[in-house]
């Protein structure tokens, strides 16, 4: 491998349809240049219509895949997506002790298709002893919700939850806020203040795995070196554009374009 490539690593499940996951992690790692690693925590059975079984590995399998990765091939940025239980939190919580590059911590808590992926149990461990690990974590508006116990409904309150969030130990915060008017609003909170992410809102149904491919282009662009603004500024452009033009595929919310290439885009902060 050249001493100049890039890797980044993924921790999460797989999706056998392609869409999101580790299968979608790759894909968009792949997209930006970077050399993909992945760790595998849980395999599911899913498509676009529906998750309709979910079997986790082992933890020990689990810490093994990811020692071989650190002894051999370490990332210089990686992610976490769907971890499934409150003893793969903690396992992976304890290594993340010991990175030495940044972690982004994708909450996956929810399918697309409404369908919950861990129990408050493993909501509180996520909570308190992965969030602390984070150098960005990375929730959708329901899942910030969760995290930061408001409902969120205004972009004051995802301020407000950005706040709270970051004050369970997170040390950056990009809230995934969904539609407001005729807006897609995301929020980034670093350094003590706000900076907004909008773009006009696309109303489709090809949203699956949009949340993984967000922050898996995060991680890739700061496994390039990007700072951290930078990176998500760029990884907001990369799937609005991947939104806009998704390959129309499955009966259910399709996948979106993680082959798209990163379109001019305005920032409105």
């Amino acid at each position: 491998m050249n001493s100049a490539t890039s890797v980044a690593m993924s921790i999460a499940g797989s999706d056998p349809s392609g869409g999101a996951g580790l299968q979608a992690d790759i894909k968009t790692f792949h997209q930006h240049g970077v050399y993909a690693t992945t760790v595998v925590t849980l395999l599911t059975v899913q498509n676009s219509q529906s998750v309709s079984a979910v079997e986790m590995v082992g933890s020990d399998f689990v810490l093994a895949q990811l020692d071989a990765i650190l002894a051999d091939i370490p990332p210089i940025c990686a992610k976490t997506g769907a971890l499934g239980s409150a003893e793969m939190i903690a396992v992976i919580a304890d290594r993340a002790a010991n990175f030495h590059f940044p972690l982004v911590v994708d909450p996956v808590m929810i399918s697309k298709h409404g369908q919950s992926l861990i129990d408050d149990q493993a909501v509180g461990v996520l909570i308190e002893r992965l969030l602390p690990k984070a150098y960005v974590v990375t929730p959708n508006r329901k899942e910030a919700e969760r995290l930061a116990g408001i409902e969120i409904r205004s972009r004051e309150d995802m301020v407000r939850a950005v706040k709270t969030i970051t004050d369970l130990g997170a040390a950056n915060v990009v809230i995934k806020g969904g539609r407001h008017e005729d807006q897609s609003v995301d929020l980034l909170w670093t350094d003590g203040r706000p900076y907004w992410l909008v773009d006009r809102w696309i109303e489709t149904k090809a949203l699956h795995g949009s949340g993984c491919v967000f922050s898996a282009s995060i991680t890739a662009r700061l496994a390039k070196g990007e700072s951290l603004l930078t990176a998500v500024e760029n990884a907001k452009r990369f799937i609005s554009a991947a939104i806009r033009d998704a390959p129309g595929l499955g009966r259910g919310f399709g996948p979106v374009n993680m082959m798209k290439n990163t379109p001019t885009f305005e920032t409105i902060r």
